[in-house]
């Protein structure tokens, strides 16, 4: 196991399915004061809506559909991105589908907190640690990866 150590200024990052895009431009108005104090990063689409309805400065992916959920996963891959508030919509089939379970899983699979609903989102918001430092605890893959292989018999 090692430890990741998330600074007092976190890298937060934006994503909703068009059907929800209402819903998560509420929210940061809603928490505006707590996200304010922090990087904020977005998918394409949602990312233009947020700077011009909030004022907010945000940094862009590409559109999710058009590879913008791959870049967020490699980013949190990379250590680049420390929160993932990713309202998607449960019941509307979406033609990239395969790339939101990827970034879903990578999100789970680098433990950093996550929130696919408003609730869980206040949750994270009004939570002490959103202000200051914190060490999320990283399992160590390439050993997990190595010992599955040792154990492995074709």
């Amino acid at each position: 196991m090692t430890r990741v150590k998330m600074e007092n200024i976190k890298n937060i990052v934006l994503i909703a399915h068009d059907s929800r895009k209402k819903d998560l431009l509420e929210w940061i108005e809603f928490n505006r004061e707590v996200l304010k104090e922090h990087r904020l990063f977005a998918t394409g689409t949602t990312g233009a809506l947020v700077a011009r309805r909030t004022g907010l400065p945000v940094t862009l992916f590409k559109s999710g559909p058009i590879g913008g959920d791959q870049q967020v996963g490699a980013k949190i891959a990379e250590g680049d991105l420390d929160i993932l508030i990713f309202f998607w919509s449960p019941l509307e089939p979406q033609p990239h589908d395969p790339d939101v379970k990827a970034l879903l899983r990578i999100a789970v699979l680098y433990n950093i907190p996550t929130a696919c609903n408003r609730a869980t989102a206040d949750f994270l918001a009004a939570s002490p640690l959103i202000h200051g430092e914190y060490e999320r605890i990283l399992e160590d893959l390439e050993k997990t990866r190595e010992e599955f292989a040792r154990g492995f018999k074709a």
